[in-house]
């Protein structure tokens, strides 16, 4: 009893002792309140609450639990003379004190009674009244909203004219026919939708030709005297508009300048040299770029009427070429309705040398740090053509509880050379959009060692199509995919491994894919993510189709291809998210986010389980929380050797099921918490006599492992740093009926600490 009484004095003289700096006529501001007095009960007074307690301004010093540290910390750092001592370093941190005398009553009662007026309560009236006590003040507001107005009519202009013609059709949908306008007869009047509307009807008019018009051009008339508290409003343009933004415009000439110097102060731009190539003018004095290149680019032609969406896309797709630095463009009106459309391109580097050291965690639950020294060709033929070549070596380290501590060493090169269109044979395809289709090619080599186990080598090559939709989908699609793993070097350690656990040899096998795989992926978090935001990530994966047609069998009844086996399967993976913001507050940190991955491989002809390269794992820090990385599964299978220094996990699946649920808040600072729990599981598609227990049946929900935990995450911005703490709930291994294990849990038990706590520490956040 006598610390909280003891914490409490306290916190009771720190939240005075702010007082104390203020001068004898001035009080510190400590924020304002508004009541709210609806004429007609429309349970919408809360949220008007919240809107017009929102605009008041200052803003009071931040609390944490009601305490102003850094007003205090302001305070006490008082007029440090030295700029890098620490008190200068404090006051820095800290808040300057908000007082009284930066608040104005009459101020933030017009821009309450002018909130309410744009949002249809034209009969409003706002007052307020300001408290003064013990060197502290506060406001109160008492806000009488009145009848809101609502929208009887909205009238758009009807004329011959081509402008009011073409306001009058963005109003209707031309695919269904009817209103699409954000004005709707029976909304409340807000002055808020009447601007999106004006953009809205914008957009529509860049998109169909009228380059000179501007939002600014419209103005919408109300009439608030139709009676019942309705209005009707008038859409028309400005009289004293400029001529040119009533014309629809189309283009002229284009011309694309692709050595422009933004540092030069007369700058290159004569046409002089200019060659004219499918319908655009290319100057390229130093011919570095082949006039092709720029076909996939430009969104329009000439003789087209203007179009924003097709402007927009044609600067993106420049842009995301990757190979010029700056792109700037400018239309000039030539004649009538025609303009001149320019492109001023200034190039990267044609070659680069990069070198990046970082940090990586994976769902295997190893952690560690990679160096990769990268070389990059841009252009490398003229057409695009970027050529990446990557060196790179890493570690990866387990840290968490019960881990066994083999570590992982590799070493690696990779090639890729992107081509900035579709290369199929006999067939020209090209894109819509802001982005650039891409073919890559793919090269690749990997040695990996897990100390004390074994060390296998890999190779890989591929030739894909990469392209997106929009800055939210994306597609990848690999026709040829090729992957070719074999062990160099096993340890007697693994050889006696071997030996209590059969399953282990399939890491160690030579393993042969011949496929063909293709990615599809929406996130919404991508470009402006709303209050809530879905993402899905689906793979499809084929091997070994087309070499099962043309080869023979070896003396085991074995396909093989250059006289090796090859595996032969069909795999579909599918990872959804949901992101649920807790706030309609845009900044709130407050979210449930939700994770469901399903996973389901076919193996057969040559394969009985998927290749271990391709098979499905669970368990880890981006995992099941409470369980070690490889560990679950598959099915009830209990791996010999578990719960002992000699147990390797590697356990390995063909089928996959797994949900994820967390519910993630900012404490304080750049630390954030969570809460989670995970369930799922891993199964073979058929029997295997050496995994009793293994096989997917009906079954398959009463034998999920499940765990629950907590989190602290530290988030800088460009890097989060988490500890996860979990528990196992629910053990499949166990006999049916005692796998759930809530009775057991006892923290107070050292041995049941140790075999049941699992740390998990990464790097950003688990999905």
């Amino acid at each position: 009893m006598k610390i909280f009484v003891t914490i409490f004095f306290a916190l009771f003289l720190l939240s005075c002792s702010n007082l104390k700096y203020l001068g004898d006529h001035e009080a510190l501001y400590t924020g304002a309140t508004v009541k709210v007095e609806e004429e007609e009960k429309s349970g919408e007074k809360k949220q008007i609450k919240d809107e017009l307690e929102a605009l008041i301004r200052p803003k009071p010093n931040s609390s944490i639990l009601g305490l102003r540290v850094k007003l205090y910390a302001w305070n006490i750092a008082g007029n440090p003379k030295k700029e890098k001592s620490p008190a200068a370093m404090l006051k820095r941190w800290g808040e300057e004190p908000v007082l009284m005398s930066d608040f104005s009553l009459e101020h933030n009662i017009n821009v309450l009674r002018s909130h309410l007026e744009n949002s249809g309560y034209f009969r409003a009236v706002v007052g307020g009244d300001t408290t003064w006590k013990n060197k502290k003040g506060s406001a109160e507001f008492i806000a009488k909203t009145g009848p809101q107005y609502t929208i009887r009519e909205v009238n758009f202009p009807k004329s011959d004219h081509p402008l009011h013609k073409a306001i009058d059709s963005a109003s209707i949908s031309r695919r269904r026919g009817r209103r699409i306008s954000l004005l709707k007869p029976g909304e409340p009047f807000n002055l808020d939708v009447i601007k999106d509307e004006r953009d809205r009807i914008d957009a529509v008019l860049k998109q169909r030709g009228f380059f000179f018009f501007s939002a600014d051009n419209l103005i919408m008339l109300t009439d608030s005297t139709v009676g019942e508290h309705q209005v009707d409003l008038f859409v028309n343009t400005k009289p004293d508009m400029h001529p040119d933004a009533g014309k629809k415009f189309y283009i002229n000439d284009i011309f694309i300048f692709t050595n422009y110097d933004l540092g030069a102060q007369a700058a290159d731009t004569s046409k002089e040299n200019a060659k004219f190539h499918e319908g655009y003018y290319v100057v390229d004095n130093n011919n570095y770029y082949k006039p092709k290149l720029f076909q996939q680019a430009l969104q329009f032609s000439s003789g087209e009427y203007y179009n924003r969406r097709d402007h927009n896309n044609t600067l993106n797709r420049l842009i995301n070429l990757g190979i010029f630095k700056f792109v700037q463009n400018r239309f000039d009106k030539v004649g009538d309705t025609l303009l001149n459309a320019y492109y001023y391109i200034t190039p990267m580097p044609k070659k680069s040398l990069r070198g990046e050291i970082g940090a990586l965690t994976k769902s295997n639950n190893m952690t560690g740090s990679q160096f990769t020294l990268g070389f990059t060709n841009r252009n490398t033929f003229r057409g695009g053509e970027i050529l990446t070549v990557d060196a790179s070596a890493g570690f990866e380290v387990q840290f968490s509880s019960q881990a066994s501590g083999f570590n992982t060493y590799r070493l690696g090169a990779e090639a890729n050379l992107g081509v900035p269109r579709f290369i199929i044979p006999f067939i020209q395809i090209n894109t819509r959009g802001g982005y650039v289709p891409r073919t890559n090619f793919q090269l690749g080599y990997d040695i990996l060692t897990r100390q004390k186990l074994y060390t296998i080598n890999s190779f890989k090559g591929g030739v894909g199509y990469i392209w997106k939709e929009s800055i939210r989908k994306e597609h990848k699609f690999y026709p040829v995919s090729i992957q070719y793993v074999q062990p160099i070097k096993v340890s007697q350690l693994y050889k006696d491994s071997l030996l209590r656990d059969a399953t282990l040899q399939k890491a160690i096998d030579t393993q042969f894919i011949l496929g063909t795989n293709y990615n599809y992926n929406f996130n919404q978090l991508a470009g402006r993510p709303g209050r809530n935001a879905f993402y899905f990530n689906g793979n499809i994966d084929v091997a070994g189709n087309l070499a099962g047609l043309v080869t023979g069998r070896n003396g085991e009844g074995q396909k093989q291809l250059f006289g090796a086996p090859f595996s032969q399967y069909a795999k579909l993976e599918a990872d959804f998210r949901y992101y649920r913001r807790l706030s309609s507050n845009p900044r709130s940190t407050k979210i449930w986010a939700t994770r469901l991955i399903a996973g389901a491989g076919l193996p057969y002809g040559n394969s009985d389980e998927l290749p271990f390269i391709k098979q499905f794992f669970i368990g880890g820090n981006n995992s099941l929380r409470g369980f070690r990385s490889r560990a679950v599964g598959p099915g009830t299978y209990i791996p010999p050797g578990v719960g002992t220094a000699e147990f390797i996990p590697d356990q390995s699946g063909d089928i996959k099921l797994e949900f994820n649920t967390e519910l993630r808040a900012k404490l304080f600072s750049i630390v954030h918490g969570a809460l989670f729990f995970d369930a799922g599981n891993i199964w073979l598609r058929y029997e295997n006599t050496l995994k009793p227990g293994a096989k997917f049946s009906k079954d398959f929900m009463k034998e999920i492992a499940a765990d629950v935990g907590a989190g602290i995450r530290l988030d800088v911005s460009i890097l989060v740093l988490r500890l996860d703490v979990a528990i196992p709930v629910r053990k499949p291994y166990l006999p049916e009926g005692q796998r759930w294990v809530w009775k057991q849990i006892d923290f107070s038990d050292k041995q049941w600490r140790k075999e049941n706590i699992i740390y998990n520490l990464g790097i950003g956040y688990p999905f």
